[in-house]
């Protein structure tokens, strides 16, 4: 149970940290296209300013809505590159685990828009910035807070926008009403409906935000989900094998293939058993297997099932590279190499073994019941490696191999080999030809 809790609570930390990176991510997102989006506003209002400004000036009586709007944005420009910076740099000073870094965020610039309508009705009296698209930023900043992934937050900046904005109308319309007031048509319907869309978008943007928030922890929770399945299966079969079944589970059912098996057995394992301790026989396994499960995997090779004493490794399945007869014949005699290097440098006991490989078609794929299935190589192919295996003990032989994989290999691997003749195996009517990997290869 302690283990199971200390797994579950790695994974939530690590579900947290991937989830604090992709609001990283977000929120650098956010200020870039914020500060997109303002640079297109400032250069538009000058264009719009000198094609038309003589009705911009019939309107504000100056040029004071246009230096505060550019003022505006090149503020929020200005913040938002801060903003970019920290979040970038992971600084204290903008910590994404609080919300208070992106709530200030938010007050900030809806408040910095408020400032601006007040500034230019102020100085310019022209009340009519109020019903003017200018306005309408509020809209871009709400659906802007989605990112922040925040359902709260969202609604947050709809209401400020919304109360902002009532206010600044309210206190203009009936307690310090501009001498030009007369320039104004803003009916209380008017307003009062601008402040409900706002709200309402807040509300939408906080829907969404819980949307993509939801979608981004599913995804992540994949992620680890398989990466746990990588991480326990990969421990009992090869990880190659476990890619194939996570991505390609439809093309396991049953597919035929050709490729090269390899059988390899322990000589005189039984009499060693009968005279060590379980931890000995343990560790002289892990320490043998070690080095060759690494070396058939560096061939391209993988490890199907291990029998006690030995295993059986395909290549060519499920991932086909280059010629697998060849691969699985390298594997094998660098597994002979590294064996006798390791008992001349005494850190294994003297040992030999029997090593058998042979090439042909075979059914590879998920077999089993609707309960329990296993990636399995099937055919006859695997019943004559296991034979050549066997056969190692009648010609005193660690590596032998079928015509089949002898044909297929480079002429300077084939020189290594030396014929067996045709020899006859259980099970099979026909005799097999057979080659032996030479003394001075071993």
């Amino acid at each position: 149970m302690e283990t199971t809790s200390n797994l579950r609570s790695q994974s939530e930390n690590l579900l947290e940290d991937l989830f604090h990176h992709e609001i990283g991510k977000s929120a650098r997102l956010r200020a870039i296209i914020l500060i997109g989006l303002l640079s297109f506003v400032g250069i538009s209002l000058l264009l719009v300013y000198l094609f038309f400004g003589e009705q911009y000036i019939d309107i504000f009586e100056s040029n004071i809505a246009i230096y505060a709007l550019i003022i505006y944005a090149l503020v929020i420009i200005g913040y938002e590159l801060l903003v970019h910076y920290l979040v970038k740099a992971k600084s204290e000073w903008f910590n994404l685990r609080s919300k208070f870094s992106a709530y200030f965020t938010t007050f900030s610039e809806i408040s910095l828009l408020s400032v601006l309508l007040i500034v230019v009705v102020e100085r310019s009296e022209a009340t009519v910035i109020l019903s003017s698209p200018a306005v309408l930023t509020y809209f871009i900043l709400i659906i802007l807070s989605t990112l922040h992934l925040d359902f709260k937050l969202s609604i947050f900046a709809g209401l400020l926008a919304a109360i902002t904005y009532v206010a600044i109308v309210i206190n203009y319309s009936y307690f310090n009403v501009p001498s030009t007031y007369n320039n104004v048509s803003l009916s209380t319907i008017q307003y009062l409906g601008q402040s409900i869309m706002m709200i309402t978008a807040g509300i939408s943007a906080g829907f969404v935000a819980r949307l993509i928030k939801s979608k981004m922890s599913a995804s992540l929770n994949t992620i680890i989900e398989k990466n746990a399945v990588i991480d326990l299966f990969g421990q009992q079969i090869s990880q190659q094998v476990v890619h194939e079944i996570l991505e390609n589970p439809k093309e396991l059912t049953g597919t035929r293939k050709n490729v090269t098996i390899m059988f390899l057995d322990i000589r005189n394992f039984t009499p060693f058993v009968e005279n060590k301790e379980p931890e000995e026989v343990v560790n002289y396994l892990n320490i043998m297997f070690g080095f060759m499960i690494d070396i058939v995997q560096s061939h391209h090779g993988i490890i199907n099932q291990f029998l006690g004493d030995g295993f059986m490794a395909t290549f060519g399945s499920p991932i086909a590279v280059g010629n697998s007869s060849e691969h699985a014949a390298m594997a094998a005699q660098e597994i002979l190499t590294t064996l006798k290097n390791k008992i001349e440098q005494e850190e294994i006991r003297a040992t030999r073994l029997g090593i058998g490989i042979h090439f042909g078609e075979a059914v590879t794929g998920n077999i089993g019941s609707t309960a329990r299935k296993q990636y399995s190589i099937t055919g006859n192919v695997v019943i004559l490696a296991s034979r050549i295996e066997q056969l190692n003990k009648k010609f005193n032989s660690q590596l032998l191999i079928s015509e089949e994989v002898h044909l297929q290999l480079d002429p300077k691997i084939k020189d290594m080999y030396v014929a067996l003749g045709s020899v006859n195996v259980k099970g099979r009517e026909k005799p097999i030809s057979i080659y032996q990997l030479k003394e001075s290869h071993e």
